[in-house]
């Protein structure tokens, strides 16, 4: 299964590098466990459904959050603790937000990471299709995670000439 691969990897605990089992989370926290039927298709378009859910909500999360991992236990109510309105005016829209959590502050900070994101790639990239959009977005994330010079850093030397060869405290 080509999606397994990307969620089977290890991840950092207390102990040092602990490789867990990437199936986890989507199982236990995003109901990707148990929903089957006789119809194999209806089973093929839920379990493709919460895939791509998850997928959408771990890139939202790494753009609020490009640091660290959050789980699902903590960051779902953190970023999702909120109301919102959508207004229109001269051809605007805005987005109100009215926080119920906790730690609002934390949250306000999250929430000014996507928007710095959204408005980056909005500068930026006014001319682009949707789809490539998305990769921009994607890349500006994937940025924030491990900047260029540490990716340069990190990169192992190429032996081939180059034409041949991402709560509350």
């Amino acid at each position: 299964m080509t999606v397994a691969s990307s969620w089977c990897a290890g991840r950092s605990s207390n102990r040092g590098f602990a490789a867990q089992n990437g199936f986890d989370e989507p199982k236990n926290q995003w109901g990707w466990g148990g929903y089957t039927t006789k119809d194999l298709e209806r089973c093929n378009l839920s379990a493709r459904a919460v895939a791509l859910l998850y997928n959408w909500w771990r890139w939202y999360v790494r753009l609020a959050h490009p640091k660290a991992r959050l789980g699902a236990i903590t960051a779902r109510p953190l970023l999702l603790a909120g109301i919102a309105r959508q207004t229109s005016h001269a051809g605007q829209a805005r987005l109100l937000v009215t926080l119920t959590h906790a730690c609002a502050d934390q949250v306000r900070a999250l929430i000014a990471n996507v928007r710095k994101g959204l408005d980056f790639v909005i500068a930026s990239a006014p001319q682009l299709a949707k789809p490539e959009r998305w990769k921009a977005l994607v890349l500006y994330i994937i940025d924030r995670i491990i900047p260029v010079d540490r990716r340069k850093a990190s990169a192992p030397p190429r032996a081939e000439p180059p034409e041949i060869a991402g709560a509350c405290r």
